[in-house]
């Protein structure tokens, strides 16, 4: 089975290969030949050197044709050159373990085996065979390994980077759903009233562009966020200055009240209580805060209700949220990311999420459970 895995070797580890591979393959400029006369011994043995050394830049791109190549080449010059070792076929063994996967890379120990051993069993030299026997699953397991970390560093990183988008897909959805569903709704009903009725529709008016502003802001404070490493701003000018908006905190469980307070405005009365004095870490308040934004969200542009119900409650180890309507229900599970991010949500706290047709109300019941501990205060 591929792991994704893609090895590359960089510049300095390529140079780096090529300098052991010399010095491996250095002593057969000067070892006795076997088999030949000495000159020419001696031009093959450094030409079969030289060949194999030069074949090392190209063992990750190439790594079955080179590994193949190095052994045929490393057999003959161990005939050649019996005193002088197959150091070199190790090391290339152990990067071909470290440049393919398992599976692939274990026709190349077997043939490793029988480049390294069969020559000196055909010379009857059996303690070193037995020495590159072992030497031979040593750079193998060695190099399988190697590949076996990088492979799981890898798939970390990809993780953390499709966590990260998730992330950051779910906060613009949260932040943009809300503000523009209350825009839209408010700009219509602008347009409906412009005529009959000119105050209302400056009033909508009005609304729909500190909706738009307090969007801006909170997208400000989000990328700021997610920009973790860029130098702080300067200090922004105050409300004198129209085109410069303020980056606001993270909204908190305090920040219900005017949530609550801009969907009644726009048509959807809303209900909120509360039940405990707790204070939870600020992560439970802001994934609270969002799931009601979104349950309400929803509310607004899908149920066609006549009004919300928001319960907050908060225990020494829990926050628990429940948003309920009373419109035409719906799916449980849902054809966009509102319910899924709001899921998501809960589950990154260790919580759960259901979200379904309430039976008391005909409407839709959204209930999340946050888990939380509180701080103890003490110094471990």
């Amino acid at each position: 089975m591929e792991d994704g895995y893609q090895a590359r070797l960089s510049p300095r580890w390529r140079r780096a290969l090529l300098l052991l591979g010399a010095v491996l393959v250095a002593p057969a400029l000067w070892l006795d030949t076997a088999g030949l006369p000495p000159v020419p011994g001696r031009v093959l043995a450094v030409t079969l050197a030289a060949g194999q050394v030069a074949l090392l830049g190209w063992l990750d791109r190439a790594p079955r044709r080179v590994t193949a190549a190095v052994l045929a080449g490393s057999a003959a010059l161990q005939l050649l050159v019996p005193s002088l070792g197959p150091g070199l076929v190790f090391v290339v063994l152990c990067t071909y373990a470290w440049a393919r996967p398992a599976r692939e890379s274990r026709w190349a120990l077997a043939a490793t085996v029988l480049a390294v051993c069969g020559p000196a069993l055909l010379q009857g030299r059996w303690a070193p065979a037995g020495a590159w026997l072992a030497a031979s699953l040593l750079a193998w397991s060695w190099g399988a390994l190697g590949r076996a970390r990088s492979a799981r560093h890898e798939a970390e990183q990809r993780q953390a980077v499709l966590e990260e988008r998730a992330r950051i897909a779910r906060e613009l959805h949260d932040v943009l759903s809300h503000t523009v569903s209350v825009m839209v709704i408010q700009a219509a009903a602008a347009d409906d009233v412009f005529d009959i009725d000119p105050g209302k529709a400056r009033e909508a008016i009005r609304r729909t562009e500190a909706a738009g502003r307090e969007a801006l802001a909170e997208l400000r404070s989000f990328l700021r966020t997610v920009r973790a490493d860029a130098p702080s701003p300067p200090p922004r000018p105050g409300p004198t200055d129209p085109g410069q908006f303020d980056a606001p905190p993270q909204p908190t469980l305090a920040d219900l009240d005017r949530l609550v307070g801009t969907f009644t405005a726009a048509g959807l009365p809303v209900t909120l209580r509360r039940d405990g004095a707790a204070e939870p870490p600020a992560g439970v308040q802001l994934s609270a805060y969002r799931i009601v934004q979104e349950a309400l969200t929803n509310t607004l542009r899908h149920a066609a209700a006549r009004q919300a119900d928001v319960l907050v409650r908060v225990t020494a180890s829990e926050a628990t949220v429940e948003v309920r309507d009373d419109g035409r229900g719906g799916s449980p599970h849902g054809t966009g990311n509102g319910i899924r991010g709001m899921r998501e949500r809960a589950v990154l706290l260790g919580g759960t999420l259901t979200a379904a047709p309430d039976p008391a109300t005909g409407g839709f019941l959204v209930r999340a459970h946050l888990p939380w501990q509180p701080s103890t205060g003490r110094r471990v």
